[in-house]
Formats: C-alpha cells, structure tokens, sequence
C-alpha cells in the first residue's frame, strides 16, 4: 500500500493536525478529548505542548504519532496522511519516520544497552550507518555504558539508552511523553539538554508533551492546551514566561490570547 501524500512544499511542517477532534465513549459517556485542534510542528525544532492534567495533551502526541486514531480530522508526518492508514501502513510509518521516547523507559531488561538502541533496526532488517552510530553514542554520553543491561544502569541513563534508540534511525519527528517524569532534576535537565543538542545539531525534529515549565523552557516554541483546544502559544520561552502564560490562562476561557 503507497501512502498518500500532499503537494510538495518548501517548508511541509513535520507534523500537521487539521481539524483534529477526539473523543471517547458514546452518549452520556462521551467526553471530547480534542477539539478542532490545528497545529503544524516546524521541522527541525524542538517543540513543546503544555497543559494542566486533562487537558489532551498526551492524547493529541498519541494521535500525532500514529499511536492512536482520530475521531475526525487529519493528521500528516511530512507529506505522508496518516488519516485512514491501514494497520500494515501505519506500523511501517511508525518504524521508519517515528521515534518515541515515554516516561516509562521501555527497554527490555534481557539485552544490553548496545542491543535495545539497535532494537528497532534489527527488526526493521537495517543495520545503522556506523558514523552515525557512533556520534548519537557520543551525544547520549552512553560509550562506557553499551554493554550494561538496564538493570545495571541509572535512571538518567536508562532514559539516554531510550533517547538513542528514538533518534538512530533518523526519524521524521521523535515524540516525547513527560521524558523527565520518572528522573531526578539533573539526570532531568542533562535529557532534556541531549534533546535539544539533537534538534540543533543533528538537525533533528522533537515534539515534547511536559506540564513542567522548565523542561518546556528547553523548547523554541511551546503550544498550550486548555479543555482539548490549542489557546495559546509561545516561542524562544523561558520558565519565567510560561509560568506567567499559565497563571494567565488559568483565569481565562479556552479562547485565550495566543
């Protein structure tokens, strides 16, 4: 099965929603996780969402990243419609323009740290070009570490392990879902650093989902979600500025100034 893409642009975002609405549950039951969100995610950037709990916001990362479907709307990585993708499209997208990187570190704890960053390139039957193996190695500080298996690494560590295994098959866009939430605040800052030195040196694309203002102050740009709805937004922020974005959107309705 072809995907279907979009006209050719100069500047095509890395990640489109249009429209994109969202709900669970039907009748009495049916609540409205997204509503008529549109977003386009610059390539080669580190974008940040924030919201209060409940807001959408790791829902809207599940249905940018083809982990979980639309009620209605679109959504695009690149020029590739995710909308409608059949199952067997929509696992080949994700393995082959889609890195992850959760809260939860997601490594087997039966292989080394060398053989979880490969994981998805083994199965996909790819072998990494050694030159970039070994500058992603460098960047996630992880060359005294490779043949450790998780158990015998930190977490801060366990989470470069996570981050090398997301950016080593040069995806389109790397998803990251509260990457901090399970760390302390250097093993935090020294993750959140590393993802940024992927977006501004190596070119590649980060949407990261955090309700922490200075993980999102580590963004060029952060979107805020109110009650499903993009209300705002902010770009070169800083921790100061986004909480004072939030103590403002706190009292307003979801039609906030951007």
């Amino acid at each position: 099965m072809s995907y279907e893409t979009a006209p050719r642009q100069a500047t095509t975002p890395a990640v489109r929603a249009v429209g994109v609405e969202k709900s669970f549950g039907s009748g009495d039951a049916r609540v409205v996780a997204l509503r008529d969100v549109n977003l386009a995610i610059e390539a080669r950037r580190l974008t940040a969402v924030m919201g209060p709990s409940g807001s959408g916001k790791s829902t809207l990362l599940h249905c940018m990243a083809g982990l979980d479907a639309v009620t209605s709307g679109e959504i695009w990585i690149g020029e590739t419609l995710l909308t409608g993708l059949s199952d067997a499209g929509l696992t080949r997208l994700r393995r082959d323009q889609v890195g992850f990187v959760f809260q939860q570190f997601n490594l087997l704890p039966t292989l080394s740290a060398r053989e979880n960053i490969l994981l998805p390139l083994t199965i996909a039957g790819r072998k990494p070009d050694p030159s970039w193996f070994d500058e992603v190695i460098a960047t996630m500080e992880l060359g005294d570490r490779l043949r450790h298996r998780p158990a015998q690494l930190s977490g801060g560590q366990q989470q470069r392990v996570a981050c090398a295994r997301a950016i080593l098959g040069r995806p389109a866009v790397v998803f990251a879902d509260e990457p901090t939430g399970n760390l302390d605040s250097h093993a935090g800052a020294e993750i959140l650093r590393l993802l940024r030195e992927a977006v501004h040196q190596h070119g590649q694309t980060v949407v990261l989902v955090t309700h922490d203002p200075h993980a999102a102050a580590y963004a060029d740009r952060v979107e805020f979600l109110l009650d499903g709805r993009i209300v705002s937004e902010l770009r070169d922020p800083t921790a100061d500025r986004i909480l004072e974005r939030l103590a403002h959107l706190a009292g307003t309705t979801p039609m906030g100034s951007r």
